[in-house]
């Protein structure tokens, strides 16, 4: 069987998981700690989509660049880049515990900074800083989860991170609803972000430092004794005789070459394909778009033709509670169907429902409302733009969203709101006569008929994401490397998905604003089709297996183009 399991072949390792939790809670309270990392991780995550729409209300300069509210989502990401590129370093040298302690350090001034922030510039230095401690606690935390891990539920546990995220993405969307009616909504908003950093500070403060570590750094005595709380008595000396030949073998390595260099990675075959497959996971879980979804879910809600803010933040809980179901469905399947098969079902799905959101963002904006010729209230508030056009009997929403002389805005009968309606200019005045008229007020996007289909969409999307590509990765990269290159190659790794994703979130509202939803989410579907073919061909399987065995199972896996055939020939001859 591909990737081969060690361990009972009768009961998942889902149940063994929670089985643990009564026989040996301390792997489990190891596990839940660093997994705070996650949490952080998705609460920053889903937090700004809702906040970005307060923050527009509270600043125009913000509400008028489209740059600008990217600038302020992805700030965080471009800390978060650095923050990973430095994790790798600092975990080899200073161990996982103590990155984990400056990463919520970090997270925790950010949060204060940007909930006091008086104006956009200071809230983006806030969001640099929070971007470093997520982008530490990114790499840092399934790292230390499966250092802690026994081999048998290694992939259940480093899942438990993965589902931190996503609770930690549908948190927030409770928070962005629990504060829209407090005053300064997004203040509280990105501030209540410092109480989870400031629990794990103090959690992971009596924690010890991870075993493996403590081994490669000379420290045995420490690290056995962490291990016989870990492991069973049967199986405590078997893990402590592995470790110590895995970390012997690393030291005579390092004796003929001190410094890991990237050629030196690049020049050693397990680590080089390990490091493929690594990267290759964590570039394509960001390009096939689902940070588009959490970073900008209410945004895209709003383009799909639902208006207020309170309903846009409402309907996005619904997308996070399936993230977090998502990640829970991992947990139960990622030991038992093995990590590939998981990647392949979550691509193929994925593949399909941004095919569904394409069709529908389609029909949306080419069907949109008229715009009425009659006499109104409003007549004096008209959008200039169509009144001098030469071809104003064809206007509908969309093209009066497009005016930019000054920005308009439509304003539809509540009644019926696929009816013609009123092309206006944006300000608040407008606004709030619009609402007084028993009206709905739209600028992000327009009045559809296809609205539900795209909630729709945008859900089959979650529940296909969530459970492969969206926690897969993140335990592929925990285990796929050898001791030695661990923390580098995860950084590097890291670093990675957080360069993909600062593409994605700099480019997501520009991209919809030049070529339009439609467009955007079908490149983010053939970019899925590439992913596909890249799983399929390049990832092996690791279920199951000792991470030293993964190191001889890559020294011996050459590029499986022929992926329909299990290749035993690649396990480790026993």
């Amino acid at each position: 069987m591909e990737g081969g399991f060690h361990g009972s072949s009768d009961g998942s390792a889902f149940k063994q998981c929670f089985s643990l939790a009564w026989k040996n809670p301390y792997v489990l309270r190891l596990a839940f700690s660093a997994g705070i990392g996650g949490l952080l991780f998705g609460y920053d995550t889903g937090v700004i989509s809702g906040a970005l729409l307060y923050i527009r209300d509270d600043f125009k300069a913000v509400d008028e660049s489209t740059v600008l509210q990217e600038t302020i989502v992805s700030m965080a990401i471009g800390g978060a880049i650095i923050g990973a590129a430095m994790g790798g370093w600092m975990n080899d040298r200073y161990g996982r515990r103590t990155v984990i302690l400056i990463a919520d350090l970090l997270f925790f001034i950010g949060a204060v900074v940007m909930a006091a922030s008086p104006a956009p510039s200071l809230l983006i230095v806030g969001r640099v800083l929070v971007g470093l401690g997520v982008g530490m606690a990114s790499m840092t935390s399934p790292l230390y989860i499966s250092e802690a891990s026994p081999s048998r539920i290694r992939g259940a546990l480093v899942s438990t991170n993965g589902f931190l995220i996503t609770g930690g993405q549908f948190l927030s969307y409770l928070i962005n609803l629990a504060f829209t009616k407090a005053p300064g909504p997004w203040r509280w908003m990105l501030g209540v972000a410092g109480i989870p950093a400031l629990l794990q500070f103090i959690l992971m403060f009596l924690l010890p430092e991870s075993p493996r570590w403590l081994y490669r750094k000379g420290r045995s005595e420490e690290a056995e004794r962490i291990l016989r709380k870990i492991y069973s008595e049967n199986e405590v000396e078997a893990e402590i005789r592995d470790l110590k030949e895995s970390v012997e073998a690393e030291i005579k390595e390092k004796e003929s070459c001190e410094r890991v260099s990237l050629m030196k990675i690049l020049r050693t075959k397990t680590v080089r394909r390990g490091l493929y497959a690594g990267v290759g996971l964590q570039i394509f879980q960001q390009f096939v778009g689902i940070n588009t979804v959490m970073y900008y879910s209410p945004s895209i809600v709003q383009l799909a033709g639902f208006a207020s803010n309170e309903t846009a933040l409402l309907l996005s809980l619904v997308t996070a509670g399936l993230n977090a179901l998502g990640s829970i469905v991992s947990i139960y399947f990622i030991d038992r169907t093995g990590r590939k098969k998981l990647l392949v079902f979550s691509l193929f799905g994925v593949i399909v429902s941004l095919g569904v959101l394409s069709a529908v963002f389609h029909e949306t904006t080419s069907h949109s409302p008229l715009v009425s010729s009659g006499a109104s209230p409003l007549k004096a508030y008209t959008c200039p733009d169509y009144t001098f056009a030469s071809n104003a009997a064809s206007w509908d929403c969309m093209k009066c969203l497009k005016a930019s002389s000054p920005d308009c805005g439509f304003c539809a009968s509540e009644a019926n709101k696929l009816f013609p309606g009123e092309c206006l200019v944006a300000n608040e005045t407008v606004k709030h006569l619009c609402h007084n008229g028993n009206s709905l007020w739209y600028t992000r996007g327009c009045p559809s008929r296809f609205g539900w289909l795209a909630l729709i969409g945008l859900a089959l999307y979650i529940i296909f994401f969530s459970p492969g590509m969206g926690t897969v990765p993140w335990i592929v990269n925990s285990e796929i490397y050898p001791l030695r290159y661990r923390g580098v190659c995860g950084g590097i790794a890291a670093t990675a998905n957080w360069v993909s994703n600062l593409i994605v979130a700099q480019s997501f509202l520009s991209l919809t604003q030049a070529i339009g939803p439609s467009w955007t989410f079908l490149i983010f579907g053939l970019i899925s089709v590439v992913a596909l073919m890249f799983v399929l061909i390049c990832v092996p399987e690791t279920k199951g297996l000792p991470i030293e065995e993964i190191e001889q199972m890559l020294e011996n896996r050459a590029l499986h183009f022929k992926f329909w055939e299990n290749r035993t020939d690649l396990l480790p001859k026993s």
